[in-house]
């Protein structure tokens, strides 16, 4: 298999990779091309403007969550029907796991997939110097496939064509963008990144500002032919089929408020012909029915706390749910709602389902960051004892009012430089809700980790 790729890399964050890399796969997609978009990395709110300039799921490459071999697989089966396709990377090009090696990266997912890298570089406060941190990037690691530059936040035409031809002389790599400064096609963020497309807002504009932005200040016919460079792939797109489900058909929150799901865990239920019914907690009132399993999973709970707040009908049918000894599942927002309340960052107090003990409370500043790999603190129906899984904490939120123990926690998380486990969540029943986010495409129903109706 033999499919055109890019990606499109940063030297750190915040040098406005994700408005270029969907502007490219925007670009692209209007020229008639079948892109199939990707991101590097745990992110769910970057995929969702993929998927609005493309048309197409956008799906994550992490190669610490997931192994190298499984992800080769996972994108070769994603870009089986597509013409080409772009990745956006995560962070700056070589930033992962830890300090000491790239796993989990960008450049990682390069080498994995002999796919060429363009990297953004922010210009708006260098001149020269700019070229050192090119070459400093084409120079660190000779196995990165790196082969040109988008400057970015460029100050004047005479700024970009001297930054262009110190950094093409410095590197010997062409300069494939120069984007004025004032070039302000941007999208709002706030304290988890940026502003998720499935919330109401002007979404299509900015991917059509996007694809114009990158028309018009991005050599596009250059990028193709990049993309088009890349060997043809050393792997196949098999994967192993998960065991049988004791589901046939699973509830999934999604909405406004809970949006946070890689598209490859739900692709594990839909393999093993589970059907995935969404439904609302904000809006609908009842739950769908015949669904022999629940799904909460992250997102914004406590942006829309007020309405989660005032819909006590699905509040009460959650918990008629759990008493009736269905199984759910939270994560993150969806155990942030399943506790008892949720205080926002304005200080105001809203009734949640209360299956959880204790309460979720804003903070002014993040409270957990970083992969974590855990086991579940006793066998429950989503994992076996002694199965270990990967998966990572981005919350904002504390737990106040209830501390976990081993006996009651979801998941113990292993320690990653010496030190004992912690508990995790909570667990009661066939409930099992904790912050940890979980890529379940790294384990895949019918290996030790399959989740059992008897549990």
């Amino acid at each position: 298999m033999n499919i055109p790729r890019l990606i499109v890399a940063g030297a750190h964050s915040g040098v406005g990779k994700t408005t270029l890399a969907t502007g490219l796969m925007a670009a692209l997609t209007r020229q008639g091309r079948t892109v199939q978009p990707f991101k590097v990395g745990p992110d769910y709110i970057d995929p969702t403007y993929h998927t609005l300039a493309t048309g197409r799921p956008s799906r994550n490459l992490d190669t610490w969550m997931v192994s190298p071999e499984r992800v080769a697989a996972l994108f070769a089966r994603a870009v089986a029907d597509a013409d080409v396709a772009i990745i956006e990377g995560v962070m700056g090009l070589f930033d992962g796991y830890g300090y000491d090696d790239d796993r989990g990266s960008t450049a990682e997912v390069a080498r994995l997939l002999h796919a060429p890298v363009v990297l953004v570089l922010d210009v708006a406060r260098v001149a020269r110097s700019a070229a050192a941190v090119a070459h400093g990037f084409a120079t660190f690691a000779q196995d990165v496939p790196l082969v040109g530059f988008i400057l970015n936040r460029v100050g004047s035409a005479a700024h970009g064509d001297g930054v262009r031809r110190a950094v093409e002389r410095a590197t010997g790599l062409p300069v494939l963008g120069v984007v004025p400064r004032e070039a302000r096609v941007q999208v709002p963020s706030r304290h988890l990144g940026l502003v998720p497309t499935v919330e109401p807002g002007a979404w299509a504009a900015f991917v059509e500002e996007a694809a114009t932005l990158v028309k018009q200040t991005c050599d596009v016919a250059a990028l193709v032919q990049l993309a088009r460079g890349a060997s043809a792939l050393p792997f196949p797109a098999d994967l192993p089929q998960p065991g049988p489900s004791p589901f046939r058909r699973i509830g999934v929150a999604r909405d406004e408020a809970f949006n946070f799901y890689y598209e490859d865990n739900l692709d594990v239920w839909r393999a093993a012909g589970v059907e995935i019914v969404p439904f609302s907690p904000v809006r609908d009132h009842t739950l769908p029915s015949n669904v022999e399993a629940l799904y909460i999973g992250g997102g914004f709970p406590e942006l829309y706390a007020e309405s989660l707040a005032e819909n006590a009908a699905m509040r009460a049918e959650l918990r008629a749910a759990h008493a009736a000894n269905v199984p759910i599942y939270a994560e993150c927002g969806g155990f942030m709602y399943l506790m008892n309340a949720i205080t926002t960052h304005a200080g105001q107090r809203f009734p949640m389902v209360g299956l959880v003990p204790g309460e979720a409370v804003m903070q002014q500043r993040r409270v957990r960051l970083g992969y974590v790999e855990v086991e579940p603190a006793a066998p429950h129906w989503v994992a076996r004892a002694g199965v270990r899984l990967r998966g990572h904490l981005f919350h904002w939120s504390r737990w106040e009012g209830y501390t976990p123990t081993p006996e009651s926690a979801a998941w113990l998380v292993l320690p990653r430089r010496g030190g004992g486990v912690q508990p995790e969540g909570y667990r009661h029943r066939r409930l099992v809700a904790s912050y940890v986010h979980v890529h379940w495409g790294g384990t895949w129903w019918g290996d030790s980790s399959c989740p059992s109706a008897k549990r």
